[in-house]
This record gives structure tokens, C-alpha cells and sequence, in this order.
């Protein structure tokens, strides 16, 4: 796993094989990144990265200056390795939560100016998310939220849809606020 740009640019932080998670490409996550840097101000940015998996967007947002980074990961060897990885990297502005994302969405009351969801492809409840996080708005204000799925979903029918960028097999519904 590489973090693309920042503080902690070009660092490799070598990700175990008996972890599971299936991380945002490396092509797909710069070409994202690069669309966001034009409308995001990442140093007055809090973000939530749900179904955080190897933690790469989360270390991702904190590389480029997010003060406050929420990853929520409910596998406990992936959550065992974003604590390690933030320990490595000294990211105090990562605040892991091993956590089911669709409790921690229930129960949270926190807004964020930008939140990602890479729900596992084949997850049953993967459309679910998108209504919870519009229904309890926790975007706030002018803020961001990014959806990556697969082919087999369609958000462009939802409220603040923006637009959705493809990236191969990887796609990014945008719902801006």
C-alpha cells in the first residue's frame, strides 16, 4: 500500500497477506485524490473513512493534512493493522474505531466535511449506506461524500448526487453538500 501525496508521500507500508480487505487502487485513489484537491481544503478538513479495510484512505487523508481522521473497521486484524500502521507513521490525527460502520452510523451524532465508504463489493447491505449517511446528515455543510462500489449500483438517483467518476472496476458516486 503507497500514500500518494503529503507528508507521508511515496511511504510503503507493506500489507499483510492474510488480511482480506481489497484497498482502493493505487490508480483509482490518485485520479480521486486529484479531482478532490481542487475542492477540498484538506487542512480544515474532518473526515470519516467507513469500511476502512487496510486504513489507506484514512492515511491517505491524514498525509495530506487532515487535523481529524475517523476510520471505522470492524475486522479486527484490519483494525490491528491501521493502529499499527498509525503507530508507524506517528499519525496522531487518526482516531481508529473497531466498530460495525452501520452501528457506529446509528449511534453517531458527529458530522464530518468529508466521508468515504468502500463497503465490500459483495456487502448485502452496501446500498443501505448512502441513505443513512443523507437521512442523519452527517455531511456538513459544503462538504463531500464519496461512495465506491461496483458497477451494480446506481446513486444518481439520490439527493446531492453530483456525479460518478469510473475508474476501471472501481466506482465513486459524489455527493456534494
Amino acid at each position: 500500500m503507497r500514500i500518494i501525496s503529503g507528508k507521508y508521500k511515496s511511504r510503503r507500508i507493506q500489507v499483510p497477506t492474510n488480511l482480506k480487505a481489497r484497498p482502493t487502487t493505487d490508480f483509482a485513489k490518485e485520479n480521486l485524490f486529484n479531482v478532490l484537491n481542487n475542492r477540498i481544503d484538506w487542512e480544515e478538513t474532518s473526515a470519516l473513512d467507513l469500511f476502512s479495510g487496510t486504513g489507506s484512505i484514512a492515511l491517505e487523508l491524514v498525509s495530506r493534512g487532515c487535523p481529524y481522521v475517523v476510520s471505522v473497521e470492524i475486522n479486527a486484524q484490519h483494525y490491528g493493522f491501521i493502529c499499527k500502521a498509525q503507530d508507524t507513521l506517528g499519525a496522531k490525527e487518526l482516531f481508529p474505531i473497531k466498530a460495525d460502520v452501520f452501528k457506529y452510523l446509528k449511534s453517531t451524532q458527529q458530522k464530518f466535511d468529508f466521508i468515504f465508504a468502500d463497503p465490500p463489493y459483495d456487502l448485502h447491505d452496501a446500498a443501505k449506506v448512502p441513505k443513512i449517511i443523507l437521512e442523519k446528515q452527517l455531511v456538513k455543510e459544503g462538504g463531500i461524500f464519496i461512495m465506491e462500489h461496483s458497477k451494480n449500483h446506481n446513486f444518481s438517483t439520490l439527493p446531492h448526487f453530483s456525479e460518478e467518476r469510473v475508474y476501471g472496476s472501481v466506482h465513486f458516486s459524489i455527493f456534494e453538500f
